[in-house]
């Protein structure tokens, strides 16, 4: 086994406190604008974002023992910026200074023993615990709703940044878990490894983030989930600290990683995990088909799906959400396809996804004959998909809405449950607001059984209640999800947002036995309260 060195961080950019991503990448008020004059009924002029200072951002209701003080922070900045996840509801709230409970402090611990400390300090006295990796939740899941605890403490991990070890033999390492995602990469890099998770928030989120909310990747086949990667896990908790054995499967029981993938730091604060690898891919090919028809579509991605090709990338994009990424300008549907591998050319698998694909449906790829890249299409998609949040950012400074949010059902159920939440958010949408609205629908993961659509949602917004309205969306939208029998959510986790659908969702034996985890685990309930059980 060997140790792998972190890369050493350059500060030379700025993460917005208020918004997604870099500071600097956010629309400037003419892009805003521009913008805001796509969906008529916006503001005439963007909301300005609010300097630190002017928010009400009070003293801390407690300090830290002068043990723990050099871990902790109560600078007014770092305590705004992680008062909030990411959501559009959350930009929303910062720009019109509506930041709720603002943590009190904001810990940074370098090691387990910090991390047990800060716990046993705060059970002591009455603090919740928002255990915090790289601040990218979209659900509500790093902030602190409520009275019920004198005090916040925001625990931030991303101290906790290194690759402890590589065993090449087996192909895994040992990470802790504040390591961000273009960290990790680069320590694995040099032994021709990688973890391939490469979800939309690679660049700000963080492997115990990942783990604590059961992280979806970019890929659509195959290990989809972080869960497929995960070895072991090492979990502190105010009961002590859980360390699961490495194994490749094991039949002994109920599996104790599954306890706590997914828990959104409501039972424990996860430190470290032993991470399975693969060989860094050398051979790629893609390719973009468009398809007249939606539903001709779906079920040449259902036949991919279930035949044995496995592409990394089998993204459908309907004609909206094509037009919106630059993908197609005729109407059309548009399906990316992509293979890549550590092995071997993969032109062959790309020919034969692209025939079958034709064959129910699909026109000739973009800019290219059948197995080559497709170029264009499909760099527009790419580049459309990492700038999407920082546009929607802009729009929120605009007061238009501007949101996802995406579900799973099995192929029996696909496309009706996609038609009725198309026609059913755009009513709530046009009600709330009084305008039209438009709502795209793109697949982003697709298995034998069914499929992950994800949903985007355009509209003017009633200004100055942005908040609401989107409130009013997302109720509607979780509705018609519970009639469909389909998941709350597919990789954005749960949080505070979700909590609603997923009670509805999860059968009640299974909530009696979350509820006392939670109570043997989290005896002072002061681990992210209000996540998964509890008020």
């Amino acid at each position: 086994m060997s140790e792998a060195a972190t890369p050493a961080r350059t500060p030379s950019r700025v993460r917005s406190w208020w918004g997604w991503g870099w500071a600097d990448a956010h629309p400037d008020d003419a892009e805003c604008a521009a913008l805001g004059a796509l969906l008529p009924g916006t503001l005439a002029r963007p909301l300005p974002v609010p300097r630190v200072a002017d928010l009400p951002v009070g003293p801390p209701a407690v300090r830290p023992p002068q043990s723990l003080a050099p871990l902790v922070t109560d600078d007014r900045e770092v305590r705004a910026a992680h008062a909030l996840g990411k959501a559009y509801r959350d930009v929303v709230r910062a720009l019109r200074g509506r930041l709720g409970r603002v943590p009190d402090l904001v810990a940074h611990p370098a090691r387990d023993q910090d991390v047990a400390d800060l716990l046993d300090w705060a059970g002591a006295h009455g603090v919740a615990v928002v255990p915090y990796g790289g601040g990218s939740s979209v659900t509500g899941g790093v902030e602190y709703r409520g009275d019920a605890h004198r005090a916040v403490l925001s625990l931030d991990l991303t101290a906790m940044r290194r690759v402890l070890e590589i065993d090449p033999v087996s192909r895994a390492a040992r990470v802790q878990a504040g390591i961000l995602g273009p960290d990790l990469e680069a320590a694995l890099r040099p032994h021709g490894l990688t973890l391939r998770h490469f979800p939309q928030s690679f660049e700000f989120s963080t492997l115990g983030g990942w783990l604590a909310t059961r992280a979806g990747g970019h890929y659509a086949t195959g290990r989809t989930r972080v869960d497929d990667f995960t070895q072991s896990l090492r979990v502190v908790t105010p009961a002590g600290t859980a360390q699961s054995w490495r194994l490749p499967s094991s039949g002994a029981g109920p599996s104790p990683d599954r306890l706590f993938l997914g828990s959104e730091g409501a039972l424990g604060v996860i430190t470290e995990a032993w991470m399975r690898l693969q060989e860094r891919p050398r051979h790629k090919a893609s390719a973009a088909l468009p398809f007249r028809r939606f539903g001709d579509a779906l079920e040449a991605v259902r036949a991919l799906a279930q035949s044995d090709l496995a592409p990394a990338n089998c993204r459908l994009l309907d004609a909206g959400e094509a037009a919106l990424a630059g993908a197609s300008h005729d109407g059309s549907s548009v399906l990316v396809l992509g293979f890549e591998s550590a092995t071997g050319p993969v032109r062959a698998e790309l020919a034969e996804a692209v025939e079958l694909a034709r064959a129910h449906g699909g026109s000739a790829p973009h800019g290219a004959e059948p197995g080559d890249p497709a170029g264009d299409a499909v760099a527009a998609w790419r580049s459309v998909f990492l700038r999407m949040p920082y546009l929607r950012d802009g729009l929120a400074r605009m007061g238009a809405v501007a949101e996802t949010f995406e579900t799973a059902a099995t192929w029996d159920r696909l496309p009706a449950l996609v038609e009725d939440v198309r026609t059913g958010t755009a009513e709530a949408a046009r009600r709330a607001t009084g305008r039209p609205a438009t709502v795209n629908c793109r697949l982003t993961h697709v298995y034998p059984d069914g499929a992950a659509p994800y949903f985007t949602v355009l509209a003017a917004g009633r200004p100055g209640d942005e908040e609401a309205v989107w409130d009013e969306i997302k109720a509607a939208a979780t509705g018609i999800l519970h009639r469909h029998r389909a998941t709350i959510t597919h990789h954005h986790a749960v949080g505070r947002d979700h909590r609603p659908g997923y009670d509805r969702q999860r059968p009640e034996p299974f909530a009696l036995a979350l509820r006392a985890a939670k109570d043997a685990l989290d005896p002072h309930g002061i681990l992210n309260p209000g996540v998964l059980v509890g008020p």
